[in-house]
Parts: structure tokens; C-alpha cells; sequence
């Protein structure tokens, strides 16, 4: 789906009128976002230009953060679809791992029954690190791949 077929989905259940005056921007602005990029009418839409910035900054920190803002999380999916079992159990042991991590930091943050934001924020770093190493073994087994798990827990140690 285009990025201006998803606006114009999006405009038939939140009212572009209403989006305007909450952005602050023309009726029209909204509309032209809805229109194909090949119309002269049409604007580059906020869709375009967040996955032209993330493009080109090669930062997965800004999807993170619209995941966050709608109550999600992002998991980048691992790239490689070529089948090889021979890392299953260094996969498994990845997220265990991270499990692990999670914990130590959780229980040393508890260690004086009280948790600060400093420590909150601590555990929140491990806790979307362990998603994400589970969501990309998940996706593995999902396709019996492993070769990209093994590479990516190599990339984070170097």
C-alpha cells in the first residue's frame, strides 16, 4: 500500500478537518496528502518524508519512537530467508541470555525497593533489547533461519 492510499484510508475514519485544526495546517494540505506524489496537486505527505528520514539515517531509533507514541514496539525482521538449523541452539541461547541481562538489571535496581527513573529507564532498555532478540528468533523458526540470529548477536559483541 502507498503512503497516500493509507492517508486516504486513514481520512475516512479520522475527519481531515479535524486533523487540520489539531496540526494546525490548511484543509487542503490534508487533502493533497491523500493524492497520488505524480499529481501536481499533491504534497509530499509526513508518511514519506518519516521514511525518507529513517532511510537516510539508517537510525531505527525513529520508528522505535512511533512504535512507542502508539503503544508498540518496532521489530526489525532479519533479512536473510536461506534455511540453516546448525544455529538453533545459539539462538535459543542469545535470548536466554538476554533474559538473563534483563533480570540483573531489574534485580539491581530492586536491590534497595525502590526503582529510579534512572533505573526505570535502564529496564526499559533491556526489556525492547530482549523483544527484539525474541521477535528476531521468533521470526527464524518461523522460517527455519537462523544464519541472520547468528550474525546479528555476532554484530552486537563486536
Amino acid at each position: 500500500m502507498e503512503s497516500h492510499e493509507l492517508l486516504r484510508d486513514v481520512f475516512q475514519k479520522a475527519s481531515p478537518k479535524q486533523v487540520a485544526a489539531e496540526l494546525g495546517l490548511s484543509l487542503s494540505m490534508i487533502y493533497k496528502w491523500a493524492e497520488p506524489p505524480d499529481q501536481k496537486s499533491g504534497a509530499v505527505n509526513p508518511l514519506d518524508r518519516i521514511a525518507g528520514l529513517v532511510k537516510f539515517s539508517n537510525d531505527p531509533r525513529i520508528v522505535q519512537w512511533l512504535c512507542q507514541q502508539a503503544g508498540g514496539f518496532f521489530i526489525k525482521n532479519p533479512a536473510s530467508n536461506h534455511p540453516h538449523p546448525a544455529f538453533l541452539v545459539p539462538a535459543m541461547n542469545e535470548v536466554v541470555q538476554e533474559f538473563a541481562d534483563l533480570l540483573s538489571v531489574m534485580a539491581t535496581a530492586a536491590g534497595d525497593n525502590q526503582i529510579t527513573p534512572a533505573e526505570a529507564k535502564s529496564i526499559r532498555a533491556r526489556w525492547e533489547k530482549l523483544k527484539t532478540v525474541t521477535e528476531g528468533f521468533v521470526y527464524s523458526c518461523e522460517r527455519g533461519n537462523f544464519r541472520e540470529t547468528k550474525a546479528a548477536a555476532e554484530r552486537r559483541a563486536e
